[in-house]
């Protein structure tokens, strides 16, 4: 790794670019300062041998002592002295974990500091057995690099080499990773290249050109993907990917919001990350997985004919369209699937993306996606919630304050039996009651700040349009807010919880017996679909071999009769008795093998 602190034999190497900085210092915490040596193109970069791992450190730039932005741990706080890691010197036990295959994917998104009772990694682990009964191969961690504050959400993180201390810093996570490994699950880290956040971040005092003004994002000056000093700004990025992926042995890496990464160079910085990754891990899965809010299909489908070098997207259209059908929601970027939610919903399964190119009444009219019909379905990432679609409510309310049961279930049989890669918010299989609203932990003018913000985000909502109401939303700087998103597993044992834990068990089970095997080599999703409003859905996806898994649902609250459509074929799964029509939230997979007839 080019930047930041190494271990080699002569000593530690340690190396920073900082091209504004005239002169720079290493200040060693248990030794002399020592003057760093200029190199072309703003690097600075010294050899000792007085340091070791453990050592802890600063970089001296006129006066100021700044922490390492590639610091490996971060021991005390983000404005701290960072410390010397040697990675070599982690034992590990995992040589034989050859990772899961994507197409056996069951993603479970959780946040460390919420999941346990401990809120670190070693609470996480407790807690893997029972992820591995319920049928998860894959747990996906919220960001854990380091931030400002004791609970952050992990989106404002400003060290991205660092895994949070508050979790139990590197080793911790290597330990968890371990234990991942030994019950067959793998891990993806979410990883955020598009902003850092908004304190402990210092990138500007010495490096100004790690930023641009070519382009402007919420937080400011974008990240210098494609102006005078973008080689740099990219290979910090690269090798933060890379890092994670060799170092920490994850399985995969899930990037946030790509679409806000301002990016008009001839090769977009994310077509290089995808190809980079895939050149230095040819030889084991390693997922990687995008949030784009621009449908963008070309970068997707790695594997398949023409694909991109991403596997998969995280699908909003699947999730809005379902939402808008069991709970009636209207504001938003919901309006956008309002006029047609199960047309919307069953194109999103048939095809992936439900707007490919479309306006958006959302967007001001502004064209959103692109075709994604060539793809296999396991290109999208489906989910019914997540931490956005939890946390983006004033209240951090989960699915059930705003729907039935029976639609829930509806919604979690179409979730994990459709050929697309499922995904599970921490929680959600056994119906826990806590919320996760936003939450952080800053201080001062920053902490108002962020208060006054997340009034004035829900300002314009209705419900919000009185002040008395508006002050009920959680004070997002709080630790009692921080403190009402932890989950209690002691709950997940009662009667009703124990219920929908066991039909998430049925369900992934009868997904890994009978749906998976279609997937294994299933290249584009050769699918069709028909819609009876108000919300009844026919999909059919074919598969080699002449298979074909068809889904037919009622995602209303009155009855199709007569059915539409036959239930032909070897039943999957059925939810209620259709003598005489589809009842309300009707939920049936069958599927029909070669050679087989249906009407």
């Amino acid at each position: 790794m080019p930047f930041g602190a190494a271990v080699t034999a002569e000593g530690v190497r340690f190396r920073l670019w900082a091209p504004d900085a005239a002169a720079v210092t290493l200040a060693l915490s248990d030794g002399n300062p020592l003057d760093m040596v200029a190199r072309p193109d703003g690097w600075f970069e010294c050899v000792t041998a007085t340091a070791t791992a453990g050592s802890r450190y600063r970089f001296m730039i006129d006066g100021i002592a700044y922490p390492d932005p590639a610091s490996r741990w971060q021991p005390e706080t983000v404005t701290g002295p960072s410390a010397v890691v040697d990675p070599t010197a982690f034992a590990w036990s995992d040589d034989g974990w050859r990772g899961r295959p994507w197409d056996e994917a069951v993603i479970y998104e959780l946040h460390t500091g919420a999941f346990s009772a401990t809120g670190d990694f070693a609470g996480i682990v407790p807690h893997l057995a029972g992820l591995a009964h319920l049928g998860v191969t894959l747990i996906e961690l919220m960001p854990v690099a380091e931030c400002a504050g004791r609970w952050n959400w992990g989106y404002d993180g400003v060290l991205p080499f660092a895994p949070a201390t508050r979790y139990g810093g590197p080793d911790a996570l290597k330990h968890l990773v371990e234990a991942c490994h030994q019950r067959g699950i793998g891990v993806i880290l979410d990883v955020v290249y598009n902003h850092f956040g908004p304190e402990g971040n210092f990138l500007h005092a010495y490096a100004e050109r790690f930023f641009t003004d070519r382009h402007h994002t919420p937080w400011g000056a974008a990240i210098n993907f494609d102006d005078q000093g973008a080689r740099n700004v990219r290979d910090f990025f690269i090798h933060n990917a890379l890092y994670w992926l060799e170092e920490f042995h994850l399985d995969g890496l899930r990037f946030d919001a790509v679409h806000a990464i301002a990016d008009d160079s001839p090769e977009p910085f994310l077509v290089e990350l995808g190809a980079r990754i895939r050149a230095e891990f040819p030889d084991r899965p390693v997922h990687l997985i995008v949030e784009n809010d621009r449908n963008d299909a070309a970068l997707l489908g790695h594997g398949a004919v023409a694909g991109g070098p991403y596997d998969a997207q995280w699908n909003d259209d699947f999730h809005h369209a379902m939402r808008v059908l069991t709970s009636g929601a209207t504001g938003g970027y919901f309006i956008d699937y309002n006029d047609h939610p199960a047309v919307h919903l069953a194109r999103a399964l048939a095809e992936g993306f439900s707007y490919q190119g479309e306006t958006s009444r959302h967007r001001d009219g502004q064209h959103r996606g692109s075709r994604s019909n060539r793809l296999p379905p396991t290109a999208f990432v489906n989910f019914i919630q997540n931490h956005d679609q939890i946390g983006n409510h004033a209240f951090g309310w989960r699915l059930d304050r705003f729907t039935g049961p029976e639609a829930i279930d509806a919604a979690t049989a179409i979730l994990l039996l459709s050929p697309a890669i499922p995904l599970l918010f921490m929680g959600q299989e056994w119906g826990a009651d806590q919320p996760f609203p936003f939450f952080c932990d800053f201080t001062g003018a920053l902490a108002d700040a962020v208060r006054q913000g997340r009034l004035a985000e829900f300002s314009a909502f209705p419900e919000f349009s009185d002040i008395a109401q508006r002050d009920r939303i959680p004070d997002p700087v709080s630790a009692a807010t921080f403190l009402s998103a932890k989950l209690d597993w002691t709950a997940a044992d009662e009667a009703g919880h124990r219920r929908l834990l066991a039909f998430h068990r049925d369900l992934l089970e009868r997904r890994r017996a009978r749906i998976v095997p279609l997937l294994k080599g299933a290249s584009a999703a050769q699918a069709t679909f028909a819609v009876e409003v108000p919300g009844g859905i026919h999909v059919q996806w074919r598969f080699g071999g002449g298979r074909r898994l068809t889904l037919v649902a009622n995602l209303a609250t009155t009855p199709l009769i007569p059915a539409p459509w036959p239930l032909d074929g070897v039943c999957l799964y059925q939810s209620h008795d259709a003598t005489g029509g589809l009842p309300p939230w009707f939920v049936a997979f069958h599927l029909i093998e070669e050679g087989e007839t249906d009407a």
